[in-house]
């Protein structure tokens, strides 16, 4: 009897089935003496569309909403079906004894997991394999400590209620608004809190007016220092105040009221989880969110040099410290490698406090390098800039603290204060790391890193000093700054700063999302035309705004996901059962689809720089597409008229002048028929002689031309034009509306000297369509009949 390993993608399965010596390779899966490998495909089963529970739910209706079936069902994805097919047979295969459950430790990978084994109709024994590192002694220890399956039955619990509430919610308000409003809209309870973070920080910069401040320094001689209200703050409000201070402070004398040196220190940052890598990855690196966790994953998956990627938590457990050294053994043939030898031999700094955190781990510990020695010849350069920002953070947590002494000056002249620092570094501890290659540390530190003119250290409390001179400046407020994906990031994670009720707050300790779809979420934005990057701002688009003006306002605030996440966590721990919670979501959507109903809002999204549809008069929005050519696509659902912009290469006839000067005809080449001949000379040696004869001329052409090249003063050009072609034809043309024709031509093309009928191509094809026989107009009633049957059972 043998035992079934299923993993969560082909990758992963191969390497379990090289590790457990699974040789014989088959379509879908490995088999060895003991075990067999199989793999999903990420999700190979989904929540049915709503057409499987009732067949009016195939047309969008406001009549059918709030969908709420009583009990959902699964369904193997379309693509997915024959890798499916080969995990149901192995999993009723006679000679399979048990299944050990191997996709991603984690709530998604459960629900991966146990949805299978459903439509599988498997009922047999199941382990579970709970690993947070791909190299072979990661595998063989977590095959060695296998656990019951049942013991997850839970987190499957609660991977199942979230699917659920995002159907129930997600489906009925998408339909509402898309029905209500006539457009293609979409909200759900991460995508539309996520994109109003964005909207309300658009909307603080357009109403932002800025304020004019000062700032005025001093220079004592031996030292400069900054004017200070107060209140404490260096602006000064009002310009006459400003030019009162500049004009009655020079020369002026005062002394020194405070004089403190103080010595200080700075603990390391701590380790990387997803979130935290994504945001310095795009700050330093810039890569997006998306780039960022599918190079990481190759480097966990292809060259298992890192720990598991999709990690929430920025500690480890006490089991992971025996392992350090070694792992710090593997750096050695990299830039690293005296730095961390020297750790292994002489030690590193074990944080129990801020590190070694068993109650903070929850699935997986933080991002750090494994076992396995780096050959760094094999990474992209992308693939070893991540992987060095992993090193570097790792590496700095076993670094000692960063020591510098500041000095802090506080002068009085006139009864204005004035101020200065000095910050001397003692020891760089975990600063140094960086700097093994020529980097500063992604950590930002806690004071300026700005060193003042080292004289301060000569003076006394007390010691007179004069002002020399004054220097004004004056400054403007800023505007808030646009979402960054780092700064998104931070937002998403951060989402209770948003919310106002401290209980919540509370419940929205792990934000909006999740580390793992936090990422694809605002790929899926973007996606929807409801985002666009300009450059590294993320920027909504007037449809984006339109979304978040027009969803239900229950859905734009993370308070929803608060809630949600609060109570998966305690279906998760046992300690709520998931029925309540499915019979409040259901609710809830009922709720929100009746807000949707009833609001009395249009759909009136402002696009700058587009057109107004040709066939229903509504808003077109521009887009751009992956080859740079612009796309103008109508937002009324009922029309969904598309077109685009294309530049196609035409011909341009141009008269040549008489006066110019006339090229010389190239001398005609003959063409000869070389044969060789042997003679006798009188001498009686025998010779070759090559005799040449011109080939007969052919016949000339007479029915080759040019159409173009009919006259003789006529020459060949070429220029662009722009083209206006169809991509979607509208749906009120299938109504009774004016057919547009497939093919708009611009001004441009019926101004050419030929074909030009006088009349419009859009006119010209109308008058050409005449009419035609009994037979013609039969045939075309009964395609006509024969489509609408088609749309019928469809």
């Amino acid at each position: 009897m043998k035992k079934l390993v299923l993993a969560e993608k082909p990758s992963v399965g191969r390497e379990l089935a090289r590790v457990l010596g699974c040789r014989i390779r088959e379509k879908g899966y490995s088999e060895g003496e003991g075990y067999v490998v199989t793999w999903a495909l990420g999700h190979l089963v989904e929540l049915a569309q709503p057409a499987a529970y009732s067949e009016r739910y195939r047309r969008w209706s406001l009549r059918d909403l709030p969908m709420l079936p009583d009990v959902l069902q699964q369904e193997v994805i379309d693509q997915s079906q024959e890798q499916f097919q080969v995990v149901k047979t192995l999993l009723n295969r006679a000679d399979i004894e048990s299944l050990i459950i191997a996709t991603d430790a984690g709530r998604e990978g459960e629900l991966v997991a146990r949805w299978i084994m459903k439509l599988s109709n498997y009922t047999g024994p199941a382990q579970r394999l709970w690993i947070s590192s791909q190299t072979d002694s990661a595998i063989k220890e977590g095959f060695e400590k296998l656990k019951d399956a049942s013991l997850y039955d839970n987190l499957f619990h609660a991977a199942e209620s979230r699917a659920a509430a995002d159907w129930y919610v997600g489906m009925n308000v998408t339909r509402a608004l898309t029905c209500h409003y006539d457009a293609k809209l979409s909200a759900g309870r991460v995508q539309t809190p996520t994109l109003a973070l964005m909207t309300n920080r658009e909307d603080e910069i357009e109403s932002f007016a800025g304020q004019f401040y000062w700032t005025l320094k001093a220079d004592f001689g031996t030292f400069s220092a900054s004017w200070y209200s107060s209140e404490d703050t260096i602006r000064i409000s009002t310009e006459k105040q400003a030019t009162e201070l500049e004009a009655n402070l020079v020369g002026k004398e005062g002394v020194i009221t405070s004089l403190e040196t103080a010595d200080k220190n700075e603990q390391p940052p701590l380790a990387y989880d997803l979130t935290e890598l994504q945001r310095d990855a795009n700050m330093y690196l810039d890569f997006s969110a998306k780039q960022t966790l599918d190079v990481l994953q190759r480097l966990y998956e292809q060259y298992k040099i890192v720990t598991y990627p999709r990690t929430d938590s920025r500690y480890i457990t006490h089991d992971i410290v025996a392992t350090i050294p070694q792992r710090l053994r593997a750096l050695g043939t990299t830039p690293f490698g005296s730095y961390a030898t020297s750790f292994a031999n002489n030690g590193f700094r074990i944080d129990e406090q801020r590190f070694v955190q068993d109650l903070q781990v929850t699935d997986h510990h933080a991002i750090i390098p494994t076992e396995q020695r780096v050959d760094l010849a094999r990474l992209s350069n992308e693939e070893r800039s991540l992987w060095e920002l992993i090193v570097i953070r790792f590496l700095e947590v076993l670094s000692p603290d960063y020591e510098y002494r500041t000095t802090t000056l506080v002068a009085n002249v006139e009864n204005q204060k004035f101020q200065t620092r000095l910050t001397i570094p003692v020891s760089q501890g975990w600063r140094d790391v960086a700097r093994i290659i020529g980097r500063r540390s992604a950590a930002s530190l806690m004071v300026d890193d700005v060193d003042f003119n080292s004289s301060l250290t000569s003076l006394t409390e007390g010691s007179p000093v004069q002002i020399a001179s004054v220097k004004l400046r004056k400054l403007s407020t800023s505007a808030p700054e646009r979402y960054t994906e780092a700064t998104l990031l931070s937002a998403m994670e951060h989402a209770g700063r948003f919310v106002d009720d401290a209980n919540l707050k509370k419940r929205l300790t792990n934000g909006l999302g999740t580390p793992a779809t936090r990422a694809d979420m605002i790929e899926k934005l973007i996606q929807n035309n409801y985002v666009e990057r300009k450059g590294k701002e993320l920027v909504p688009t007037p449809k984006g705004r339109e979304v978040v003006r027009l969803a239900p306002l229950q859905l734009r605030s993370p308070e929803l996901t608060g809630q949600w996440e609060d109570r998966l966590a305690k279906i998760a721990e046992g300690k709520e059962a998931s029925g309540p919670f499915i019979a409040d979501i259901k609710k809830n959507a009922q709720e929100l689809v009746n807000q949707v109903v009833q609001s009395g809002e249009t759909f009136a999204p402002k696009f700058t720089n587009s057109k107004s549809c040709p066939f229903c008069k509504g808003p077109m929005m521009k887009v751009v597409d992956e080859i740079g050519q612009d796309h103008y696509i109508c937002q009324r659902l009922s029309c969904s008229y598309e077109e685009m912009e294309v530049k196609k290469r035409v011909p341009v006839v141009k008269a040549v002048s008489e006066t110019a000067p006339k090229e010389e005809k190239p001398k005609a080449v003959v063409k000869v028929v070389a044969k060789a001949k042997p003679v006798v000379d009188a001498t009686g040696k025998k010779k070759v002689l090559v005799m040449k004869k011109a080939l007969p001329k052919a016949a000339p052409l007479t029915s080759f031309s040019l159409a173009d090249d009919k006259e003789v003063n006529m020459a060949r050009s070429y220029t662009w034009e722009t083209v206006t072609e169809v991509v979607r034809p509208s749906k009120l043309a299938y109504r009774g509306a004016p057919v547009r024709e497939e093919r708009v031509h611009s001004k441009a093309q019926e101004d050419r000297p030929w074909g030009n009928t006088g009349k419009t191509a859009f006119e010209a094809d109308n008058a050409s369509q005449g009419g035609g026989t009994f037979a013609d107009f039969l045939k075309a009633s009964k395609e006509r009949n024969k489509r609408n049957d088609g749309k019928k059972r469809k």
